[in-house]
């Protein structure tokens, strides 16, 4: 074999390439040794203060690790992320990958530190990982060939006397343990290999790059449940960005892997391995073992010589035989993937809050629009511009104008009796009055609605949650809105006939009235709401409309006096806008029900946090690493 690189150190073992030739044409390299890595340390804790976090409990060892990862795993378990933004689809991709290493990995080997190490061979499609494992094993386990995928379902391969730790389900245990080959993804077929030797097992996963998608996700949640990570690539691939990405990943939790660099033209080992080698450097995996496989043919069990794969099986056969070492390797992986779950988990929680600011955004909109339609229905009754049309010409038939004005100055005192006999003589023009009045408001009503509604389905479409939300008909007022604003205006109506009979603190007036001085009063508060303030008309309306604000304030002071017509007109105003607004709210509704149903829970952003903190306060005190033997150089320990 020809070694590149430096020699062993306490942190990894040096490049190791077979010979291109055949055994012993090489020169002799015996006083290199190749030992198993020893643990490097984990990634560096991110920089934020103990303090950011909900307090947690303080635990004394390693003891409160299961507990606070079943709270982590019950708070994801909880976590939604319903709103279409940006980071709501990685955030669940993010959220499901954690629960599955939970369950996978991380609780299963907390509970049992010393089970047999699980080696996982990764890499791109046609790298060659089932000819590898096949021939490290001595045995054709998993199906090789040139037909892509090749590995279906993940095969499993380890000594008899670990095979009941993998059969009984603790690591993986989504997977259905089978004995027989299947291409089902859902399955984890189990083959004993005699000649690997207790301790160590080899999983030969589906491609990372496969074009199945079902393929390529087993791939990324079995690698998350390794151990070691053998990762298999080719001189063709080695620099693929699908590769890289995931040994980014695996540098970042702290996962020991270990580089195998196959089908490498003899010619051209030195350059290739030495540029892989450079890459790996400047990604922090420079103390990464790394193997290199010559390009070189099979035999007829489409195995790969003994004298090829034998650095690598040397390199593992020391690893399964030193317990020591194999719980360094456990326990560095083990607690680099749980500081790892703190920025993750940050993450999460910031995409969390990103979901409840973005509904509370929707729902500030959709109030906006309505609240405008409301001061536009206020500002309607603030500025006159109801009595202009219809309702002017009834009232001033229901009046009579002009003897109206001209009994003003001189008979104030008799409008009282002139508007009550106009009314018992002529019914049909305070019937017309009453309905321009409705007429008027309910065409007011709906105008605002529908304004309103196309405001509010524009401003949350242009939201990027709410593109996907809120459909096209809530940019309507619905189908019943007009049915609605009718029976608003009528049941408003009725009120301000009983506030007059309620106010009337003559009772002889009432009594003498009856019901026509009611309805007249009451129609002249309707028209003092509609001119109670600033009426400014323009043109030919000058004269008229000024008149009939003057007109309708002197019934009612003729008849209440001049208190009690500011109160009956602010009182009906008040309960007019109050019905409008629930008018309003209603049709607002439509679209905060839907942000409503898609709201996550308010609290799932302080809960990931929590949870968090918890795991990383009994990670620090749990010893893990520093618990760990170090391997020595040249001893295999």
């Amino acid at each position: 074999m020809i070694p590149h690189g430096e020699s062993a150190t306490p942190t990894g073992v040096p490049t190791v390439a077979a010979d291109a030739g055949r055994p012993g044409d090489g020169p002799d390299r015996s006083d290199h040794p190749q030992d198993p890595p020893a643990p490097t340390p984990a990634p560096s804790d991110p920089a934020r203060s103990e303090t950011d976090h909900p307090p947690t409990p303080e635990p004394t060892d390693g003891d409160g690790l299961p507990p606070a990862l079943a709270g982590l795993r019950s708070v994801l378990d909880g976590a939604r992320f319903p709103l279409e933004l940006p980071s709501a689809s990685p955030a669940r991709r993010t959220a499901t990958a954690l629960v599955n290493q939970l369950d996978d990995y991380l609780l299963p080997r907390l509970a049992q530190l010393d089970a047999p190490l699980l080696v996982v061979v990764g890499g791109s499609t046609g790298a060659g990982k089932s000819t590898l494992v096949n021939s490290l094993v001595q045995a054709r386990v998993s199906a090789a060939g040139v037909l892509r995928p090749t590995t279906r379902s993940p095969v499993l391969v380890c000594n008899p006397a670990d095979s009941a730790w993998f059969r009984q389900g603790d690591l993986l245990p989504g997977l259905t343990r089978t004995n027989e080959p299947s291409e089902d993804p859902g399955t984890l077929q189990l083959v004993n290999a005699p000649a690997l030797p207790p301790g160590l097992a080899f999983l030969d996963a589906p491609d990372i790059d496969s074009v199945v998608d079902a393929n390529r996700n087993l791939a990324g949640q079995l690698l998350s449940a390794a151990d070691l990570w053998l990762f298999v690539t080719t001189a063709a691939r080695y620099a693929d960005a699908v590769p890289w990405e995931l040994l980014r990943t695996a540098q970042a939790r702290g996962t020991v892997i270990v580089m195998v660099l196959d089908r490498v033209p003899p010619e051209a080992i030195d350059e290739v391995a030495a540029h892989l080698s450079e890459m790996l450097a400047e990604q922090d995996l420079g103390s990464a073992p790394l193997f290199v496989l010559p390009e070189t043919q099979v035999d007829g069990q489409g195995m790969l010589p003994d004298w090829a794969t034998l650095p690598m099986a040397t390199w593992f056969s020391r690893l399964a035989a030193d317990a020591d070492a194999r719980t360094a390797v456990i326990r560095q992986t083990l607690d680099g993937a749980l500081a790892a779950l703190l920025p993750t988990l940050e993450e999460l929680a910031a995409a969390a809050d990103e979901q409840t600011a973005a509904a509370e955004a929707l729902d500030e909109r959709v109030r906006a629009a309505y609240r405008s339609g409301h001061r536009t229905v206020e500002q309607g009754l603030r500025d006159g511009r109801l009595l202009r049309g219809e309702v002017l010409a009834r009232w001033q038939e229901f009046v009579g104008t002009g003897e109206f004005f001209r009994s003003l100055e001189a008979r104030i005192g008799r409008l009282r009796d002139r508007l009550v006999a106009t009314v018992t003589r002529r019914p049909a023009p305070a019937t017309e009055l009453r309905t321009a009045i409705e007429s008027q408001l309910v065409t007011l009503l709906r105008g605002v609605a529908a304004e309103a509604a196309e405001n509010a389905y524009t401003g949350c479409r242009a939201h990027p949650a709410g593109a996907e939300l809120f459909p096209a008909e809530l940019a309507h007022p619905s189908d019943d809105l007009p049915e609605r604003a009718e029976r608003l205006v009528r049941d408003w109506q009725r009120g301000v006939l009983e506030l007059v009979r309620a106010e009337g603190g003559d009772k002889r007036f009432v009594a003498r009235t009856a019901a026509y001085a009611v309805n007249a009063t009451g129609l002249a508060v309707m028209i003092a709401v509609f001119a109670s303030t600033a009426f400014i008309p323009t043109g030919a309306e000058v004269a008229t409309g000024a008149g009939t604000t003057v007109a309708a304030q002197a019934v009612l002071q003729a008849i209440f006096g001049d208190q009690a017509v500011r109160t009956l007109a602010a009182k009906a105003r008040a309960d007019l806008l109050k019905r409008v607004r629930t008018l309003l709210d209603e049709e607002a509704a439509r679209f905060l029900t839907r942000t409503e149903q898609a709201r996550p829970e308010p609290a799932t952003a302080a809960e990931l946090r929590g949870a968090a903190a918890w795991v990383e306060v009994t990670r620090r005190h749990s010893g893990l690493v520093e618990a760990a033997p170090t391997p020595t150089e040249g001893t295999g320990t």
